[in-house]
């Protein structure tokens, strides 16, 4: 399995901006699709944004649509997830995750966004946005 390590997080206030980083090792990166989820206290994990392994595709929870971007270099074996305009109900733990696909022009476009669809996970970075 690829090993993830989140970077980035930190405690803002509402409307300010943090850039999440995800650094990847062990596995080709090219051969994983990547998300980002988050949990909350007394929360389960909650999907955030996702991008294929081509970066072609990406996708978005409906609440950070407009907010947060989510981008991938292959050759520095990172995944990022850009969050602005950052609200209170952001405040959670943010999670890199990756799941093994066999690069074709098919999976270029996939995209996940269920926890049980990845196999690796990051030990998670806090973010706290107070109002």
């Amino acid at each position: 399995q690829v090993q993830l390590v989140e970077s980035g997080g930190g405690l803002v206030q509402a409307g300010d901006s943090l850039r999440l980083s995800c650094a990847a090792s062990g596995r080709t990166f090219s051969n994983y699709a990547m998300g980002w989820f988050r949990q909350a206290p007394g929360k389960e994990r909650e999907f955030v944004a996702a991008i294929s392994w081509s970066g072609g595709t990406r996708y978005y929870v409906d609440s950070v649509k407009g907010r947060f971007t989510i981008s991938r270099d292959n050759a520095k074996n990172t995944v990022y997830l850009q969050m602005n305009s950052l609200k209170p109900e952001d405040t959670a733990v943010y999670y890199c995750s990756g799941k093994y696909v066999i690069p074709t022009s098919w999976t270029g476009t996939s995209v996940y966004t269920k926890p049980s669809d990845y196999s690796s996970w990051g030990q998670g970075t806090q973010v706290t946005v107070s109002s």
